[in-house]
């Protein structure tokens, strides 16, 4: 009777352990839920048909667009609605945080970054319309979709941030979709309100739980990259028609980077403005963003024969005499598709709702996202689409520094012209290519019209 009673009270205690164990680490697997919400995935994108995709719910925000305010500005709302926290996590946020807003600070390595000529930007910051405190409208949007990489945070928004300094704070919105991250990400992102309020800049933290790996991959991808420009498809009357959107992957970027990204837009006249990215497969650098990019021949910008095999990667451009050149001189060429880590582009088609994010319909091509809102783009007529071969990016600090040692800074290549000299522009064609290569898998490419399905 005893033995019984006694396996009896080690089995109570081992669920009441059990219990309390979970509810401890409860905090460490998902953050703490204000009245059992949750930040979720966005819902149907604007003009996004009912017959091809099922709405989600909304995402609840840590920031919205007031379209009451009298100046026309987002308003932060509560900060409450993507939880509090862990709370260890957020007892190492405020280093990450000072990192960021302190160009200076040596607290975490990362990519060392030059100042960049002031007199080449220094146009940027100004408007073309008049406006007064009153009528101004944010002309410049980031947007960053973000998981799990508080390691490239001090380099990323430290860029950003200073970008937004040349830029006009005041004319800058940083729109921030966070998700499932548990090394610190969000952590970092909700203390950073703070901060970006300070300098005068609006910023916008949405949240979900949405995970590319389970499912469609692009249709979540899309979903989430619609997530981050929400506000211009929902608010557009609250942004300049000249906004730009600079759009950035989880890259180690300098703000000379991202600055001649938008100069070049500017300067060219251009829809879309794409950097190069990079990763080392081995010793040397291989272009990374070999599945969406296609070159004016509708050609992918390497060779990847049917076997997989990257043999290729050093040959960018080797059946396109005229933007391998380019490539080598480091000046701006023009392409069908690029994405590439880090793109600028014109908020117009966002702002008249004519173009979205989206995954591919039944009958298309698989392709990315990337892809398709490059196809959409030319379709809708904004085609004036185009590499920027002077700016190179990496994935992790150490692999940026790498590249920027082979490929060199932005400012290496640029703003050098002499008296009476001035930039080359872009010859732009106004017909993308008649074919496009098809490349749902390496063992399956075929070519197919540009605009197949639309």
């Amino acid at each position: 009777m005893m033995r019984r009673n006694s396996a009896i009270l080690v089995r109570t205690v081992c669920l009441i352990l059990v219990v309390l164990s979970l509810y401890i680490g409860s905090d460490l697997i998902t953050r703490h839920l204000v009245n059992g919400d949750i930040a979720l995935v966005l819902s149907l994108p604007l003009g996004l048909s009912p017959e091809n995709s099922t709405a989600s719910p909304e995402p609840k925000t840590e920031g919205t667009l007031s379209s009451t305010a009298s100046t026309g500005l987002p308003s932060p709302t509560s900060a409450s609605f993507l939880g509090d926290g862990n709370d260890t996590l957020l007892r190492m946020a405020p280093a990450y945080i000072t990192a960021i807003m302190n160009p200076k600070d040596t607290s975490f390595p990362r990519l060392d970054c030059p100042v960049p000529n002031s007199e080449r930007y220094t146009y940027l910051r100004l408007n073309s319309t008049v406006e007064t405190p009153s009528t101004r409208r944010p002309k410049y949007f980031f947007a960053l979709d973000l998981h799990q990489c508080v390691n490239i945070l001090p380099r990323l928004l430290g860029s950003i941030v200073e970008t937004m300094q040349v830029l006009g704070p005041e004319n800058c919105v940083l729109s921030i979709v966070e998700g499932r991250s548990t090394d610190g990400t969000y952590e970092v992102l909700k203390l950073l309100r703070v901060e970006i309020d300070k300098i005068g800049a609006t910023y916008i933290l949405t949240g979900s739980e949405l995970n590319p790996s389970v499912g469609d991959r692009i249709k979540s991808l899309a979903q989430l990259r619609n997530q981050a420009v929400k506000p211009l498809m929902e608010h557009p009357e609250q942004f300049s028609p000249e906004t730009t959107v600079v759009f950035l992957n989880d890259v180690s970027i300098c703000m000379e980077d991202i600055l001649e990204l938008v100069h070049e837009r500017v300067y060219q006249n251009a829809d879309m403005t794409c950097g190069l990215d990079w990763t080392f497969v081995g010793q040397d650098p291989t272009f990374y963003d070999v599945w969406i990019a296609r070159g004016m021949t509708g050609d992918t910008f390497f060779d990847i024969p049917e076997d997989g095999n990257w043999n290729s990667a050093w040959n960018l451009f080797w059946n396109d005499a005229q933007a391998a050149q380019k490539v080598r001189a480091h000046r701006p060429f023009q392409v069908f598709a690029c994405w590439n880590g880090a793109v600028a582009f014109t908020a117009k088609p966002l702002l008249e709702h004519k173009v979205r994010f989206r995954h591919p319909s039944e009958q298309e091509c698989f392709q990315g996202e990337p892809q398709l809102f490059c196809k959409d783009m030319w379709y809708t007529g904004f085609g004036k689409i185009a590499v920027i071969p002077a700016i190179n990016v990496e994935y992790t600090d150490a692999g940026a520094k790498r590249i920027k040692d082979l490929k060199g800074y932005t400012s290496n290549w640029v703003g050098h012209e002499t008296d009476g000299e001035t930039e080359e522009r872009i010859e732009w064609e106004n017909n993308p290519p008649a074919l496009v290569k098809c490349m749902p898998s390496y063992s399956s490419q075929s070519w197919l019209p540009w605009n197949e399905t639309l």
